[in-house]
């Protein structure tokens, strides 16, 4: 019994040690497998776990004026983000900050929901433009709270404010519209089929619909949706980044494209929260800067001319006479660009937007204004070179000029006596003007006037622009559905009807007359992206007749009987500018209005008085300088808009804002080298 109790437990043992032996061999292959055989590749696994990639934004190129000063730039400023994926519940986290900065809980709400749209391993923002001691703070504590980051992002800055608003406009958050718009752009650039793009232009891209509402409406399996899926991935990906932005309006909109540069990448490690140690070397790309834009403007005039405006309206635009260099660009009042690159709320917005100053708009660029009687010297021009009129025929003006069952009034209700082509403008006759306008016809009035820059919209390297209007026969057929009647061809004698032009046209038409009929081109991006190559046009205007209307627009600002006679003078050195005032209505006056005396301005509400313009140019011997300045309903150009304008000459001349820019296309090229060198 006791042998039996023994083999059968040898036999037990035996089998018991098999297993066992087994069981380490298994083990032990196994170990080996995973060490010596299959090692590298869990290594990899492991790296992959530990060490990611993360998208680096570019930087976005600057903004110049034409010394080099920055318009646009950046500053540094802590924010706080969340990670979805690594903090867990999203909630708990939130109110963990909420605890160690001010996070109120409407913000809060607006987060989880954000975070829910996002992608999980996309950081959304939590807060940014933090304190200082809010960021000591939450760096403090970020060790114990996962998925929360902390660190120092860049945002765009607008140092001079609403100085440059809406040259430069702003940039924001990409909405659905600007994705849209984005994705589109790389579509269409990298799209080879004509068949294919016609199948995306059918589409509907305004950002009425989600981009990936607008990729399923494509051809399934067409190369066009391909790329779409591809540019739509990749640019909400980069987007949703902190420090990303996209031009909404002005330079930073025309120019976004090489102002934004091109994203980079690379690789960090991370614990196992998922918080980053260090930072691993790699040959990844790195991100490409934005391009620089060099602008035309001096902005210390700009800022001189928006000073001298004060507390009124209007807009002023100067230019180089021969390059055609915009070196003030004024619309007034503005809004402050830095309020919109986070994204101002629905209150602030509305206050811009109800606000009967127009913050908003863009006087100088798109804003529309009857040019009034500083158009009169288009008319001359008209006059002399359809030979209708000698410049010495003198006309009698007694306050009235009669046309069919209508009478016309002159500005001088007692009347000028008669005048000649150099008193009419010189006194701004509105009697002459009729006659004048009357004997030339609107057909060539309106060829003339385009001559000028009139009706055109000038491309300048950023968003907006405002024709005006030349009216004709056949422009009042489709706008309107009637003739052109001969009486309406009065009005436009005097700049009054249905005749507008913008303060840039204005500016445009003086420079061509200052430089002697050259058919002078605005420009306002001098370096880089953006930059406009002149279109080509028409031969220049006659300098002999030009050479009439500067002696009449000295006359205006330097001998008797000027409209403008005080404004000559600038106080450096004896020299003068030479310009024409004009007043723009803003309301009908009736003939019984007139026969009792019209109403003052300054007795009328705001709204109802008239706008107060004036151009010149200086110095009146060697043109170098033109202007325009519009003083919404500031009443009479002489009294409101002249004196604005010599002070704005003035500075400008003093200051030499003509000469060369600072900077070249090659520092362009390399932004690095030309900010160093600021």
């Amino acid at each position: 019994m006791a042998r039996f109790l023994d083999e059968n437990f040898s036999r037990r043992t035996l089998i018991a040690g098999g297993i066992g032996g087994a069981v380490w061999l298994g083990l032990i292959g196994r170990l080996a497998q995973l060490q010596v055989l299959e090692g590298e590749e869990y290594r990899k696994l492991a790296d992959e776990n530990r060490v990611r990639r993360d998208l680096v934004p570019p930087m976005r190129g600057e903004i110049l004026d034409r010394f080099g000063r920055p318009l646009a730039s950046h500053r540094s400023a802590g924010r706080v983000s969340i990670i979805r994926e690594q903090a867990g519940d999203v909630r708990k986290v939130l109110a963990d900050i909420a605890e160690l900065i001010d996070l109120p809980p409407e913000r809060q709400e607006r987060v989880v929901r954000q975070a829910a749209r996002n992608a999980a391993f996309v950081p959304t923002l939590v807060a940014r433009e933090l304190t200082y001691e809010d960021f000591a703070r939450l760096r403090l504590h970020a060790a114990q709270m996962p998925g929360v980051e902390v660190e120092m992002g860049v945002t765009r800055s607008y140092p001079r404010g609403r100085d440059f608003a809406h040259v430069l406009g702003y940039v924001a958050k990409a909405s659905q519209k600007d994705l849209v718009r984005l994705i589109a752009e790389q579509v269409t650039d990298s799209v080879a089929s004509e068949d294919q793009l016609q199948r995306l232009r059918q589409q509907p891209l305004d950002g009425s619909l989600h981009p990936i509402h607008i990729e399923r409406a494509l051809p399934l399996g067409s190369e066009v949706r391909l790329k779409w899926a591809e540019a739509r991935q990749s640019l909400n990906t980069l987007y949703q980044h902190p420090d990303m932005r996209t031009g909404r309006s002005g330079v930073e909109r025309m120019c976004d494209d090489a102002l934004r540069g091109e994203r980079g990448s690379k690789k960090v490690v991370t614990n196992a929260a998922g918080r980053i140690i260090s930072e691993l070397p790699s040959e990844d790309t790195a991100p490409k800067s934005g391009q620089d834009v060099l602008l035309t403007i001096d902005s210390e005039l700009q800022r001189a001319a928006i000073e001298r405006f004060g507390d009124e309206t209007g807009a002023c635009v100067v230019m180089d006479v021969e390059t055609g260099d915009i070196l003030a660009l004024v619309s007034t009042p503005a809004f402050d660009p830095n309020d919109f690159v986070n994204g101002i709320s629905q209150s602030d917005y509305d206050v811009l937007r109800n606000d009967t100053r127009a913050p908003l708009y863009h006087k100088a660029y798109d804003g529309v204004y009857p040019p009034g009687s500083t158009f009169k010297m288009v008319v001359a021009t008209a006059a002399l070179e359809t030979g209708v009129m000698d410049p010495d025929e003198r006309i009698r003006c007694n306050g009235r000029y009669r046309f069919g069952n209508r009478t016309w009034s002159c500005w001088k209700r007692e009347g000028h006596g008669h005048m000649n082509m150099h008193e009419g403008i010189k006194q701004s006759c509105d009697v002459y003007f009729y006659e004048a306008a009357k004997r030339i016809g609107i057909e060539r009035l309106a060829e003339t006037a385009r001559r000028f820059g009139f009706g055109k919209r000038w491309v300048l390297g950023m968003t907006g622009g405002a024709r005006g209007v030349v009216p004709n026969d056949e422009w009042k057929r489709r706008a309107v559905g009637e003739p052109w009647y001969e009486g309406e061809t009065l009005n436009i004698g005097i700049g009054q009807g249905f005749m507008s032009s913008t303060p840039l046209q204005l500016a445009v038409m003086t420079a061509r007359i200052a430089s002697g009929g050259n058919l002078v081109t605005p420009r306002l991006v001098a370096q880089g992206p953006g930059f406009v190559t002149p279109d080509r046009e028409d031969a220049p205007l006659d300098p002999e007749h030009m050479e009439r209307m500067r002696n009449a627009m000295f006359g205006v600002t330097s001998e008797a009987g000027g409209t403008a006679r005080r404004a000559g003078d600038l106080g450096i050195d004896g020299l003068r500018m030479a310009g024409k005032t004009g007043t723009a209505q803003v309301r009908y006056i009736s003939q019984a209005e007139r026969a009792v005396g019209v109403i003052d301005n300054a007795d009328l509400p705001r709204h109802l008085r008239d706008h107060a313009l004036f151009v010149g140019y200086a110095p009146y011997d060697a043109p170098k300088y033109a202007i325009s300045v519009i003083v919404e309903h500031g009443g009479g150009g002489s009294r409101a808009a002249a004196p604005v304008a010599r002070d704005i000459m003035a500075e400008a001349i003093k200051r030499d804002s003509r000469r060369p820019p600072a900077i070249n296309q090659a520092d362009l090229d390399n932004p690095a080298t030309a900010r160093g060198t600021l």
